[in-house]
């Protein structure tokens, strides 16, 4: 059954640095930040950020976003993925939890949402909508190592 959590976050910092910039072409940066959620949703994001800005006051970004925390009755932690614009003084994203990324009590969430953001507002309001898939013995357990280049 579907849930909806509303609520909302504080940027507790943001750390952002350009990565590429091109004369007369977009500016590319990456931007480290650090979320306090409230509401149906409790706990802490540690969000990055990559970002395009087309002029000083426009753009896309994509971001990874770990939230720990409490959300539904259960602890735990997830993954979110964002996709937004920001145009003047308005950011607007999509978010969706990436399968699999669910741990503790918060294992199978799914769910999308999102938000949008006033430049110089403190705390952005969110939408969730959620759910938990099947759960199941099978594939529990496994662990992941990181490659890297070498």
């Amino acid at each position: 059954m579907r849930a909806r959590a509303v609520g909302g976050f504080t940027v507790r910092s943001w750390d952002e640095r350009p990565y590429s910039e091109i004369d007369g072409g977009p500016k590319l940066t990456r931007a480290s930040v650090v979320n306090s959620f409230d509401g149906d949703i409790e706990g802490e994001g540690t969000l990055e950020y990559l970002m395009v800005y087309r002029d000083c006051s426009s753009g896309s970004f994509l971001g990874l976003e770990h939230l720990v925390g409490r959300l539904g009755g259960g602890a735990g932690s997830f993954v979110l993925q964002h996709s937004g614009t920001f145009e003047g003084d308005t950011v607007e994203a999509t978010w969706f939890v990436v399968p699999g990324s669910g741990t503790g009590e918060l294992r199978g969430l799914r769910g999308e949402g999102g938000f949008v953001a006033k430049h110089g507002e403190r705390r952005t309001p969110f939408t969730f909508d959620y759910d938990f898939e099947l759960r199941s013995a099978a594939g529990l357990g496994a662990v992941c190592g990181v490659v890297t280049a070498g």
